[in-house]
């Protein structure tokens, strides 16, 4: 009697068992499912938290190198800005220098364009015309302001130069001779500064030019080959030779050479 009531037992635990086992390992499964799908949104939200963690530092690191670049071109301008100051500074200097020098350099060219053209007054009257014009010219260029500084003293001292040249050749030239009131075309020759003579076309007068009288002498007809001679030699027409003419120094300026 008393084993069949613990086989009843058993055969009704073995009956209730599953049922009672089934509930908790159902909860554990559901359990686990919903851990794992807590699992892969978190790591789904980790992922998009390291690709806009990703995409934040690439524009950084842009952002970066655009302040970067920003920076050494404002480096540049700043560098440019100083050189082109210096520069408007230096280039101010230079013309007050300029200025400076203008005022002091202008009366200086004014002084001598004065003293060549007392010299040319007092000289030998040979190209009167020419050479009075080259100083007016210098006068007018000198007082120009569009004119640079260099330029005008180059031009002065280039007239210097030419009038120092006429002390150390032989001209010949054809010219008009006003004694008085009457006009008439000769030959002149001009031997340096030392003397100066001229001759009429036809060769049958000649003359030189008495420095203490300022005025014209004519020469004796001995002196008319020999200068026809010195016209050939200054013109080319003939070789160079030992000139024969007649020569007058400060000393006897006041006598016929």
């Amino acid at each position: 009697m008393q084993q069949k009531r613990v086989r009843a037992w058993l055969a009704g635990l073995a009956l209730c068992s599953p049922l009672a086992l089934a509930n908790p390992l159902d909860k554990a499964l559901t359990d686990t499912q919903t851990l794992s799908q807590a699992a892969q949104q978190s790591q789904q939200q980790i992922d998009q938290l390291d690709s806009a963690t990703q995409l934040a530092l690439n524009d950084y690191r842009k952002t970066l190198k655009q302040i970067q670049s920003l920076t050494a071109y404002n480096q540049q301008l700043e560098d440019l800005l100083k050189a082109q100051q210096q520069e408007q500074s230096t280039h101010a200097q230079q013309l007050a220098d300029l200025a400076a020098a203008e005022e002091f350099v202008t009366p200086h060219l004014q002084q001598m364009l004065q003293v060549l053209e007392q010299f040319v007054a007092a000289d030998l009257p040979f190209l009167p015309q020419e050479r009075q014009e080259r100083i007016t010219h210098l006068q007018q260029l000198v007082a120009r302001a569009d004119v640079s500084l260099a330029e005008k003293y180059r031009r002065v001292l280039e007239a210097y130069q030419i009038e120092s040249d006429y002390g150390r050749t032989l001209e010949a030239w054809r010219g008009e001779l006003q004694q008085g009131t009457e006009e008439k075309t000769v030959e002149f020759l001009r031997v340096g500064r030392s003397m100066l003579y001229y001759q009429t076309a036809d060769g049958h007068t000649s003359g030189w030019w008495n420095r203490q009288k300022q005025s014209w002498e004519e020469l004796p007809s001995s002196a008319r080959r020999p200068l026809t001679a010195a016209l050939g030699i200054a013109r080319q027409q003939k070789s160079p030779d030992w000139l024969m003419l007649p020569v007058t120094t400060l000393a006897t300026q006041g006598d016929q050479p």
